[in-house]
């Protein structure tokens, strides 16, 4: 226990593709899964010619309750990698290992939140947002379930945060891949009925997603038992709460979660906007969402490659180690967004077309969603940056930097900016408030990142 660990000595651009490339593999694949898991569902059949738009849209309704879902869960991963990783820099490994069952402890408590909110308040939520008995319905079912049994999906990320935190990403992403790999298989078995299993429609989407989840949860900790042999996970230890412990986790991850559940809000509020044109536009919009992913999740994989390597070379104290690491990590996160703007920019019927189920449905969606994805990628290179830039706040348990960006971005520019475009009643209008919000969050991450390092990393 006493030895430094890799992530203060290995040579930095080596150890940055170690950590990262992991977890942007399994996040590609998760991505894969958004991806597939939507194609499915829009090619549900129903009494209206328009069900698989339907379907699709009542998912892009359940998304923004989905999302705090995961924004809990991977706000509360933050602390822990956070303040885990730092210890163990630090040498602190008692600190270390609480940190460890304390997560683990919150994380149950994250699980019986959204059990409630699942039972009493998914129809009511969706019903929200819609008008349409049909989506309602659909989207009801697709939320109740997706809640309800979300027990998965919190262990999955917080055993995911613990192997990432001491550098085990490897089995991090055995148990991410395998868990989005299991979804997609059943998706189609669910959703359609093949061979013996029951036709479930959206329902079955939502079964095969809680099933990947349970599967990843179940191998993320037997990684952690039997591999992971830097922190000890002790049952007694997480039924006792230790609250300093849970104190310093939430210090640092409640701004993340705060942060992230705003992009709930925002995604709400868009949706609200986007109402006024026509369902078809929500549904362009959550198209647009599982698109993006493919080259946002290899950024964030990247982004939670780094945050350890950062937390522990500044508990220490190693200040070269650390600019290395972010200029590498800068250059690779605008690379891979810069590559994203291409491909929106060069084949987005394509991309619009896989979501298409029939006749009357490709050419409403390819008609809004060609312009839509050409528009919004143009701040793909933009956010790339503001990513990497956050991870550092993250990091060094500033969380609340990454929380003033978040609310720049989405509550004070996005929404307001979208709303007025939306009142010129030009669709194509609305879809340019994520570049001009985008400018604005890089703005402020970078005034935020300068403070930080004249007041932080210059001082080590």
């Amino acid at each position: 226990m006493n030895k430094e660990n890799k992530m203060g000595v290995m040579p930095v651009k080596k150890l940055i593709l170690t950590m990262s490339l992991p977890m942007m593999i399994s996040m590609l694949v998760q991505a894969l899964y958004n991806v597939v898991d939507s194609i499915f569902v829009s090619r549900i059949a129903g009494d209206s010619i328009k069900a698989g738009e339907y379907a699709l849209t009542a998912v892009s309704l359940a998304f923004p309750m989905q999302n705090l879902m995961i924004a809990l869960g991977s706000g509360t991963g933050v602390g822990i990698n956070a303040l885990l990783s730092r210890s163990l820099g630090e040498k602190k490994f008692e600190k270390s290992n609480s940190a460890a069952n304390m997560g683990i402890h919150i994380t149950f408590i994250n699980y019986l939140i959204f059990l409630v909110i699942g039972l009493l308040f998914s129809a009511s939520f969706i019903q929200r947002q819609t008008d349409s008995a049909v989506i309602a319905s659909y989207g009801a079912t697709y939320l109740r379930i997706i809640s309800c049994c979300s027990l998965g999906l919190f262990f999955q990320m917080t055993f995911e945060r613990l192997l990432q935190s001491t550098g085990k990403t490897f089995y991090s992403m055995i148990s991410q891949a395998t868990g989005a790999i299991i979804n997609i298989i059943f998706d189609p078995l669910l959703i359609f009925g093949i061979g013996p299993f029951p036709m479930l429609g959206i329902a079955g989407a939502a079964i095969a997603t809680i099933l990947g989840q349970f599967l990843a949860a179940s191998i993320g900790l037997f990684c952690n038992l039997k591999y992971n042999k830097e922190i000890l996970i002790s049952f007694k230890q997480i039924i006792k709460p230790d609250f300093d412990t849970i104190k310093e986790i939430m210090f640092v991850g409640f701004p993340s979660i705060l942060m992230m559940s705003i992009g709930s809000a925002m995604t709400f509020m868009i949706n609200l906007i986007l109402g006024i044109f026509s369902y078809t536009a929500i549904a362009v919009f959550g198209a647009y969402f599982k698109l993006q992913s493919f080259f946002f999740m290899p950024v964030f994989g990247l982004n939670n490659g780094l945050i350890p390597v950062l937390a522990y070379n500044y508990g220490a104290r190693y200040k070269d180690r650390i600019k290395q690491a972010l200029r590498f990590a800068v250059f690779l996160a605008v690379s891979i967004m810069v590559s994203g703007t291409i491909v929106f920019q060069l084949i987005p019927a394509t991309l619009i077309g896989f979501f298409t189920s029939s006749a009357d449905s490709s050419a409403d969606l390819t008609a809004i969603g060609i312009p839509a994805l050409r528009i919004i990628s143009l701040s793909f290179p933009v956010a790339g940056l503001c990513i990497a830039l956050g991870s550092v706040f993250q990091a060094f348990s500033k969380g609340f930097y990454s929380l003033a960006v978040s609310v720049g971005r989405q509550l004070l520019v996005l929404v307001p900016v979208a709303w007025l475009l939306a009142q010129t009643g030009i669709l194509n209008l609305v879809w340019f408030a994520f570049p001009i919000a985008e400018v604005a969050s890089l703005t402020i991450s970078v005034i935020l990142f300068r403070i930080l390092y004249k007041n932080t990393i210059a001082t080590l």
